[in-house]
């Protein structure tokens, strides 16, 4: 399980990591009953602090998509799942934002940026493996 954490994006560190675990939770990368890492070895990986981590524990257990086993760590939880339809809307919504404002700061316009989404896809669906959904 990977981490990426940025601190030149503005967002907590703690809220990276519900984000992350959301989306990978929503991706499938994460299943239910799937084990987060522990705490400390999580804080040692990311070179944060141990609140750190229980902070975005504690968020993800108060939105229902972990739980926690007393002394035995923390887990996806199964209702994870349902929210996976809105999450994953949510993640592209905040991706799709973040391309548009680039693009415009670039001086590309709506349809020129669709352009390249497609060209992008079209080259994606050719690659081996490239269209799962599909």
């Amino acid at each position: 399980m990977y981490f990426q954490i940025s601190l030149k994006d503005g967002v907590p560190i703690y809220r990276q990591i519900v984000n992350q675990v959301k989306y990978m939770v929503a991706s499938g990368q994460l299943t239910p009953g799937a084990e987060l890492p522990p705490i400390r070895t999580l804080a040692e990986q990311l070179l944060v602090t141990p609140n750190t981590i229980v902070k975005a524990y504690g968020q993800l257990e108060t939105e229902g998509v972990v739980y926690k086993r007393r002394g035995a760590g923390t887990y996806i939880a199964e209702n994870g799942s349902p929210l996976k339809m809105a999450e994953q809307r949510r993640i592209l919504a905040e991706r799709a934002d973040t391309l548009l404002s680039e693009a415009r700061q670039m001086g590309y316009n709506l349809n020129e940026v669709l352009r390249i989404i497609h060209d992008r896809a079209t080259a994606l669906e050719k690659q081996p493996g490239g269209n799962r959904k599909g």
